[in-house]
């Protein structure tokens, strides 16, 4: 492990991406800006004319989804470049520019949606019949129309989508403090040599062997985090107040409503998840008691949650090995799917290693146009080469999208987000217990099956809580703060972990390093998404062809139909809390084996 992280320009062309497969140059890209402003300011010249014609519904239809392209190209670019490495200046400028002018286009097309909602149904049915053409634009139409009562004037929504940048304000600064301009402390690793601590290099001195590392790395990072708690309380609660003010704005009763509803998604299903996981804590707790038991412990601490319940098993996995691997384990859904991954490993689409600057953490970005982009810090573990198979399958969701539908219906919802990069998962980790014979590696598997359901069931369920119960909090007339902000999230800790886990004070402030509290409801899906991908995953190892099918046309799918309609196809259906438990029931059955192997 180096000591100093390498600054960007120092990093190997070839562990890069390559983003002249957008634009050629920040030059081209600039061209690129005009042509979106003159496109803007054609949509504009067209308010009030909307519904004079059919012809002029198509053409106002046409020329947004292309203004609405080229600016989502035009933003990827530059919040690659930006967060290739967030100290940058240029980039941060670019990054804003392309902004503004998102809000511009916010603005000025803010009049569709409310003079087609103003259009009677039979005006609408006339139109269609006029100009086939129109029958592309027929299923968002009725999504527009299915967002009437949350519509608002035209001149509202102008005023509303000038909001956007300010709204922005919260997620801007946390990020910028939290990836720019916090610096931790040097800390000791296994070798007892000092090395910076950063995002990126946290978790992996978690993850190590040696108990005191764990713990002198968890308390310097956290001691940092403890110096800026009232500003980073203050900027949550920030962002809490403008999600309320939208909410309220488009006249939701809550702001938990107003975020699931953007994804077609009713709240009982983000409460049924919160319930549900409530009701099956017991697992959580069998696992916890189990971690304790496995290393040995009278006590267990937040800084051994991380470090592998089977000792002397975690190895080095050179990022070529995890290549491999994974081509390996995607075997089961086809020829072209590992052909179009493999094409993403030798083409750059991906992003490696951590340097000086860049964003911490990992994503895919797919826009239209182009190919999907992979945004990895890779240290060289187990866990970094179950991240490269999730997000390569968000990849593939963007891919098979983005290809098979057109670019109005090509985007996804959220509420799907998770299912195929989770899929993957599940097929990388069914592969390697496949591949063993050794008992010993076998339980080091199921550990890793394990902090799987830990990390992305229960932990993300603890977030959707604490999101949740924030909100509510500030919606009741309550002001967050450093105070009451610790004082839930470590109360959450509690419940969640259970009595055989020692809820450290510092635990309290994990509030203020994730950054997924600034997405509005995000994090839940990531459990839902889970349980979804447990069915999917487990039908293509049981049918084979037909199951692989269904899944293609899923991921297909794009934003074609309701995202619980979508799954349905792939055979699974969230309308009812059955993929949770059954998905639980097979964490308690890992539970069980693991017990025996021990």
């Amino acid at each position: 492990m180096a000591k100093e992280l390498l600054k960007r320009e120092e990093v190997k062309v070839e562990d890069t991406w390559d983003l002249t497969d957008m634009y050629e140059s920040n030059e081209a890209w600039e061209e690129e800006l005009k042509k979106i402003e003159t496109l803007i300011a054609e949509i504009a010249g067209m308010e009030g004319t909307c519904l004079d014609s059919a012809k002029n519904l198509l053409t106002v239809l046409e020329k947004d989804a292309a203004c609405a392209q080229k600016i989502e190209l035009a933003y990827s670019y530059a919040e690659r470049l930006f967060d290739q490495d967030q100290k940058n200046t240029k980039h941060q400028s670019m990054a804003a520019k392309i902004m503004s002018i998102y809000a511009k286009y916010a603005a000025s097309t803010a009049f569709i949606s409310p003079e087609i909602i103003a259009a009677s149904s039979e005006l609408l049915d006339k139109y269609f019949k006029e100009l086939p053409e129109l029958e592309l634009y027929r299923k968002q139409i009725d999504e527009i129309l299915r967002m009437k009562p949350h519509r608002l004037s035209a001149e509202m929504e102008k005023l509303v989508a000038l909001t956007s940048e300010m709204s922005q304000g919260p997620s801007d600064t946390y990020s910028i403090f939290n990836n720019a301009d916090l610096t931790f402390p040097e800390t000791e690793d296994e070798n007892g040599e000092k090395v910076r601590l950063t995002h990126g290099r946290f978790i992996s001195l978690l993850e190590s062997s040696n108990r005191t590392v764990r713990k002198n790395a968890f308390e310097k990072y956290y001691a940092t985090y403890e110096q800026f708690l009232n500003t980073l309380a203050s900027i949550y609660n920030n962002q809490v107040k403008q999600q309320i003010f939208h909410a309220t704005a488009r006249k939701y009763n809550s702001t938990l409503e107003a975020a699931v509803d953007e994804n077609n998604v009713s709240p009982d299903v983000y409460k049924n998840l919160v319930s549900t996981i409530n009701e099956n804590l017991d697992k959580m707790h069998h696992y916890v008691k189990l971690r304790k038991k496995c290393l040995g412990v009278d006590e267990l601490h937040m800084y051994d949650i991380y470090t592998p319940m089977i000792p002397d098993m975690a190895k080095e996995i050179p990022f070529e090995e995890a290549k491999e691997t994974v081509l390996k384990a995607l075997a089961p859904l086809g020829e072209d799917y590992v052909a179009k991954v493999k094409e993403g490993f030798e083409n750059r689409w991906i992003d490696v290693y951590e340097n000086q600057g860049k964003r911490s953490g990992a994503y895919s970005a797919g826009s239209y146009g182009a190919h999907p982009y992979v945004l990895l810090n890779y240290n060289g573990t187990l866990d970094n080469m179950f991240t490269l198979a999730h997000e390569m399958g968000h990849a593939m969701h963007s891919y098979y999208s983005n290809e098979n539908q057109p670019y109005i219906y090509s985007q996804y919802k959220i509420f799907v987000a998770e299912v195929a990069s989770t899929c993957n998962e599940i097929l990388l980790m069914e592969y390697l217990l496949k591949n063993t014979t050794d008992k010993k590696e076998r339980a080091y598997l199921l550990n890793h099956y394990l902090d799987s359901f830990k990390g992305t069931v229960f932990r993300q369920t603890q977030f959707a809580e604490f999101e949740m119960r924030t909100n509510a909090m500030v919606e009741a007339g309550e002001s967050l703060n450093a105070e009451n902000l610790n004082a839930l999230y470590l109360e959450l800790n509690q419940k969640y972990y259970g009595s055989d886990m020692i809820s450290d004070k510092e635990i309290s402030y994990e509030w203020a390093r994730i950054p997924h509290f600034y997405y509005n409801f995000y994090v839940y899906q990531y459990a839902t998404g889970f349980t979804s991908a447990v069915a999917i995953a487990r039908s293509i190892l049981r049918e084979g062809a037909p199951a692989v099918e269904r899944y293609k046309k899923f991921l297909s799918g794009g934003c074609s139909d309701a995202p619980v309609e979508l799954l349905k196809i792939a055979g699974v259906n969230l309308e009812t809390p059955a993929p949770i438990q059954s998905a639980l029931n097979a964490m308690g059955e890992i539970l069980d084996e693991m017990e025996t192997l021990i």
